[in-house]
């Protein structure tokens, strides 16, 4: 291991200390173990730092505030962005605690919608080292470059290949953003302790001809790998991990809809292993479904579905709303009957050419479609679909900005009295339709939940709250019950009730102007709500790894404060 030092916890005196070799220059250097001027008298006499830090010995609180005060000094996002990132990179705690005071102001410029752009010029703002990187050449020195970590311990891996990140594509080995954001929100919403996780990047190439003809571009300039070669690369790290790391939890992240599904499936019995995209967006999709329908006083299965986007995230919200009407008593037929899903070429029918399997569940019969307008290329247009299917539920996770347009969300007012849409798709402008115009446009009839942030829209006088539909509101919580109770897997049962749980914490159930899902400002408590639920389910299906007694307990031990840790000296032996 390059960085040496240890977080130990002491059960009798219940407090955690870091126990480290490095001293002087090399200790100020490290952003995980750097407390800056709130280095004590005592640790700077014994670390070699006497004289390399002004003299007044600060508080965090006493940081903190500085920190913001140079954070409001810059008048851009990007300068914001980037000044929150060298914070990070110098004193990790320091800005943890800044953003976790700071949340609801800062949570976009380290995640949604920000995070597209940092992706997409990772090659010419780079500046320093984050994660680790396996790249296709180097898979033969997989537990090597895993035993160069930073983090001895590890309890939580988000890993990425770049193939589908967010609305914007492939994007090579400057994918390795959106792990590191996503430890970032698990961190700050869900006190996943941060020296305990790790951010993959798995380069297998890219398609992006736009990267590979950049002389900058920092990745393996290759073709993406597919077929035999990719899927055993997966195995090779699939198998590392589980040697390495054997009671983490695994979170895939931007993965195609072509590998997403398959490499879950290898994860099978192995570890325990989550995708974002197919659970945690199935997932969050079906928490605020659960909360609209009530908030209505109609239910789940009387319901009709147009899901707007076939991939991974349409298909894995698909998945989830069908399983829920399964428990809702419904037949496999009767729930694949409410559920419609079209893509680029139109809603899904039997005969279509290149449907992967996860489609061809949901695609219609050509008897169903019988005398429906076609355009000029045979597709049956969003449009066509809603005059004949009548849905009441209308989600896009498309990445086609504009798509909900005003004969769209005209049609579902018509056909209902309080219609539900959900533009998914993120960053902003892939967002299928913007909440003032769907009000606008649906006479303020519509319940509105989004994927990225968005500001209450006032319409006829009514200052209207829009829910933020992100997995930041689902997966975090996930985590935290699954670390918690170090269970070995993910079961159905465990993602329902992390969908039941947060449903529940919907603000509309309580208030009819309310909102159809928590605000940042709760995720904490609604992180914890959602892991004892995760972790109790765990615990009733045999699934914990370890021997817990009370859950909840549980639960609060593993979340992580951004506080200073006290420093020991580690001897030479």
């Amino acid at each position: 291991m390059p960085i040496h030092y240890q977080l130990l916890h002491d059960e009798i005196t219940n407090e955690d200390w870091i126990e480290t070799s490095l001293h002087g220059k090399t200790l100020l250097t490290i952003p995980q173990l750097n407390k800056g001027i709130a280095f004590t008298e005592e640790e700077r006499h014994e670390f070699g730092l006497l004289g390399k830090l002004p003299p007044k010995v600060e508080t965090i609180d006493q940081q903190t505030q500085r920190a913001y005060g140079q954070f409001k000094a810059f008048t851009s996002d990007l300068q914001r962005h980037i000044y929150l990132n060298n914070l990070h990179d110098t004193n990790q705690v320091l800005f943890y605690r800044l953003v976790y005071d700071h949340l609801a102001e800062m949570m976009p410029l380290i995640y949604t919608p920000h995070i597209g752009t940092v992706v997409e010029t990772f090659s010419q703002q780079y500046r320093k080292p984050r994660g680790i990187y396996i790249d296709y050449p180097n898979r033969n020195y997989l537990d090597k470059i895993l035993s160069n970590r930073t983090n001895p311990d590890i309890d939580l891996i988000v890993v990425t290949d770049g193939e589908a990140v967010l609305g914007i594509g492939d994007q090579g080995v400057g994918a390795i953003n959106i792990p590191i954001a996503k430890l970032m929100v698990y961190a700050l919403c869900a006190g996943l302790n941060p020296l305990r996780t790790l951010p993959i990047m798995l380069d297998v190439g890219t398609n992006n001809e736009k990267l590979l003809a950049d002389p900058l571009y920092l990745g393996w300039r290759h073709e993406r790998l597919q077929g035999e070669q990719y899927e055993t690369f997966i195995k090779l790290f699939i198998e590392a991990i589980t040697k390495r790391f054997p009671k983490a939890f695994l979170h895939w992240e931007d993965f195609s809809i072509r590998t997403a599904h398959q490499n879950l499936a290898l994860c099978e019995n192995k570890i325990c292993a989550f995708n974002d995209d197919i659970q945690g967006t199935g997932g969050v999709a079906l928490a605020t479904l659960l909360a609209a329908v009530k908030s209505i006083g109609t239910h789940l299965t009387d319901q009709k579905i147009i899901i707007f986007g076939a991939g991974s995230a349409g298909t894995g919200i698909a998945n989830q709303v069908f399983a829920a009407f399964k428990r809702q008593g419904l037949s496999d037929t009767e729930a694949r009957e409410r559920i419609w899903l079209i893509d680029r070429n139109g809603l899904l029918i039997c005969n279509m050419p290149g449907l992967n399997p996860h489609q061809t569940l949901y695609a219609r019969l050509i008897d169903e479609c019988q005398g429906w307008g076609r355009n000029n290329l045979g597709h049956i247009s969003l449009a066509e679909t809603i005059k004949w299917v009548k849905p009441t539920i209308l989600i896009g996770c498309s990445s086609v900005g504009g798509a909900f347009d005003e004969e769209v969300i005209r049609l579902m007012a018509n056909y209902n009295e309080r219609p539900i849409i959900m533009p998914l798709s993120n960053p902003t402008p892939n967002a299928e339709a913007v909440p003032a115009d769907i009000l606008r446009w649906s006479n303020g009839k519509a319940l509105i939940a989004t994927g990225s942030p968005f500001l209450p829209v006032v319409f006829e006088d009514k200052t209207i709250p829009i829910a933020q539909c992100n997995n930041s509101v689902i997966f975090p919580g996930i985590g935290l019950g699954i670390v918690a109770v170090k269970a070995s897997k993910l079961s159905a049962d465990m993602l329902w009730a992390a969908s039941e749980t947060l449903s529940h914490c919907a603000p509309i159930l309580h208030d009819a102007m309310g909102a159809l899902l928590p605000g940042i400002a709760e995720s904490r408590q609604v992180a914890r709500k959602i892991a004892i639920a995760v972790a109790n389910q765990a615990m009733k299906e045999g699934l914990s790894q370890t021997n817990i007694i009370d859950v909840a307990a549980a639960v609060d031990r593993t979340m992580w404060q951004p506080r200073y840790y006290r420093f020991r000296k580690k001897s030479h032996q």
